[in-house]
């Protein structure tokens, strides 16, 4: 398996590749990830470390990619160390890692397509030079129907959907923080803050509202971040209700999740699935998160969450507001993203891609020119 972003920053896709790989080794079999990685970044004993990343910016942030001399020795000196079965790379149009493998492979290859973005017509624009290196993937996966339409629309060719993976009972046992719950209520916040879509402003906007009437009233934020500029940016009024863990270890953000009353993602755009819902959802943690189409599939619609429209403070004031105050209606909320949060568990994830993988090594053409 192969991950084109480092895993020395959190993100979806490096959650994923982890989440998956464990999964599967979980079901027996075995696994090696290829990944930029720092020295200095603990890895797996399954992980290899292609290199360094680069910060490149790239859909609405700036992605950890691996490329150049390096990357390619070191991709190059991994496949031929593995009789792999098969290759899964993972988001292979992005300028990094798995194109790289792709390039080099000589094997049947899946591949995962995880997001559905605005980029489209970059991807697009590229389509003609990326096409005879795209034709050596076997089978394609798609996160959710949106990163399949960005597929079909641009890359051409079709993918099966299986969503993003969560390890259930890890975030179901997991217990809150010293101090969590607090009286007042706390709201929570998991994602990079620094970057715009991700809704930070809109958060802190409807939260000077809330605040004027729930002076006990907390907002704690997992992530990475300058703490300095989301505290000036909150105001003297909400600056000192903030409290920022920075990036957690997984059993932290479990243990974050947790000690929230009520998780909010209000992303204004550049989502596809919306990882760290589903996570909030096997904590037993209540979710209010904007009506994008990603998170209105993760939600069920708002069976299983509330939605707001994207972008709008004062849509997202009333909603936490009324959730805060009702504790009967938090429970419901958290009882059927329980129940939702069943169908991403790794397991039950691991063995649908396995049936991906076995079509792909079944329609690998090697099979029939051995025969």
């Amino acid at each position: 398996m192969v991950c084109p972003y480092s895993l020395a920053t959190p993100g979806g896709v490096q959650a994923h590749v982890l989440g998956l790989a464990r999964g599967l080794r979980g079901l027996g079999h075995q696994v090696e990830v290829l990944a930029p990685a720092t020295a200095e970044h603990a890895l797996p004993e399954f992980v290899t470390s292609a290199g360094r990343a680069v910060g490149v910016p790239y859909n609405g942030s700036v992605a950890p990619l691996a490329f150049g001399p390096v990357a390619v020795n070191r991709a190059r000196r991994w496949l031929r160390d593995h009789d792999f079965d098969v290759l899964h790379l993972h988001e292979p149009d992005s300028p990094s890692l798995s194109l790289i493998v792709l390039a080099l492979a000589d094997r049947p290859v899946v591949a995962t397509f995880h997001f559905a973005t605005a980029r489209s017509w970059a991807l697009a624009a590229a389509h003609g030079l990326l096409q005879p290196t795209m034709e050596k993937i076997t089978a394609r996966i798609a996160v959710s129907p949106l990163a399949r339409r960005v597929q079909v629309e641009c890359l051409g060719g079709d993918a099966v959907e299986i969503p993003n993976g969560v390890d259930v009972s890890h975030f179901a046992r997991a217990h809150p923080l010293p101090g969590y719950p607090r009286a007042g209520g706390t709201v929570g916040f998991v994602g990079r803050f620094g970057e715009p879509r991700k809704g930070m402003p809109v958060l802190l906007a409807a939260l000077r509202t809330v605040a004027r009437s729930r002076p006990d009233l907390r907002l704690l934020v997992v992530g990475h971040g300058d703490a300095t500029a989301l505290r000036r940016a909150a105001g003297l009024a909400l600056a000192s209700r903030i409290r920022v863990l920075g990036a957690v270890s997984e059993a932290g953000k479990a243990a974050a999740l947790a000690s929230m009353d009520v998780l909010c993602v209000p992303a204004v755009g550049g989502e596809s699935f919306g990882i760290v819902l589903s996570e909030a959802m096997a904590a037993g943690t209540p979710v209010v998160a904007s009506d994008l189409d990603a998170f209105r599939l993760v939600l069920d619609g708002g069976h299983a969450g509330m939605l707001v429209p994207a972008g709008s403070p004062t849509a997202l004031s009333a909603a936490l507001d009324d959730l805060l105050g009702d504790p009967d209606r938090r429970a419901a909320l958290a009882a059927a993203g329980r129940a939702r949060a069943a169908m991403w568990d790794w397991p039950v994830v691991a063995r649908r891609v396995l049936q991906v993988y076995e079509t792909a090594v079944a329609a690998d053409p090697r099979r029939y020119r051995a025969g």
